[in-house]
């Protein structure tokens, strides 16, 4: 069972025909109703970027993914590398936008110079990466990759088994909780019997009430108020969590979906309980329920 969530990073010194390059890799995943992938890669490897989203979408089913790649010379950009054609035209425009945006009354915040090297083409660094073969590159990039992925599902996979043990324990709980509620039955039963038996004598003091018809009534107010059939449901539903938990690799939707079952039966539970300790039983199988719900969103 893999968490939705999960972080890696890696940096990689390589060589590529006559050129040390630096891979660095970062890829964060959140929780997502569905699969939403992001790159943000260099120009140098863009191409590459269709190969990268399928390795990913073959490991990884829900969350949003972010992944992004910087590739850099060995010990950084030097500063003789720098384009002074393309950087003067940079400064002029900036100058020019600095100069309008202040006519018109707009303050803007001066950039710094790791700004203006960032800027495309004032470090030509692209010049350089069209010496190497592309599908060399390509070829290192994909497999850098799956080695970040490898570190990245091992932690997606360490917090899952950890939600999985949280998971476990709030699943004790509710099965307890049910339990306790099937063994209050006869108490609830005779505290209902009575209440109905009291209202009854009530009834007979003002009117004299067809006696069959009284007790037709009475038969339905009391299958209405049974809750078996919700506490039978609501460890079949218990049931189906953990053989989910046990049963696969991506159970996160279907286990969100027994979450609103079970919270289901909690509350019909609640409104039918017509006793107090089924009505505390019930308050607690919702607060635990919510527990669970809150759980199951970090799976996959």
């Amino acid at each position: 069972m893999y968490s939705m969530t999960g972080f890696a990073s890696k940096s990689t010194m390589t060589e590529l025909d006559g050129i040390d390059l630096v891979l660095e890799w970062d890829i964060r995943a959140v929780n997502g109703p569905g699969l939403d992938i992001r790159f943000r890669l260099p120009e140098s490897v863009v191409f590459i970027e269709k190969n990268l989203r399928e390795q990913l979408a073959a490991t990884v089913s829900r969350g949003t993914v972010n992944v992004a790649l910087k590739v850099q010379y060995h010990g950084g950009a030097a500063l003789g590398m720098i384009d002074h054609s393309v950087l003067d035209s940079v400064l002029a425009g900036l100058t020019a936008v600095t100069a309008k945006a202040q006519s018109m009354g707009v303050q803007l915040a001066p950039p710094s110079a790791l700004d203006v090297l960032g800027w495309r083409s004032v470090l030509p660094s692209g010049q350089d990466f069209a010496a190497i073969d592309p599908a060399n590159l390509g070829q290192i990039v994909a497999a850098d990759f799956g080695l970040l992925l490898e570190d990245f599902n091992a932690m997606r996979l360490s917090e899952g088994g950890e939600l999985v043990r949280i998971l476990d324990g709030v699943l004790d709980q509710i099965a307890a909780l049910t339990l306790a509620a099937r063994d209050i039955l006869p108490e609830r039963r005779h505290h209902v019997t009575e209440v109905m038996r009291k209202a009854l004598e009530h009834l007979t003091e003002a009117a004299r009430p067809d006696a069959a018809r009284v007790e037709q009534e009475l038969a339905l107010i009391a299958i209405k108020a049974d809750v078996t059939e919700e506490i039978d449901r609501l460890a079949a539903h218990c049931d189906a969590a953990r053989a989910l938990l046990r049963g696969g690799r991506a159970a996160g939707r279907k286990l969100d979906f027994l979450t609103q079952e079970l919270n289901r039966e909690a509350n019909t539970l609640c409104s039918k309980s017509q006793h107090l300790g089924l009505s505390r039983i019930g308050l607690d199988l919702k607060a635990a329920i919510d527990q669970m719900r809150e759980q199951v969103q970090n799976l996959e």
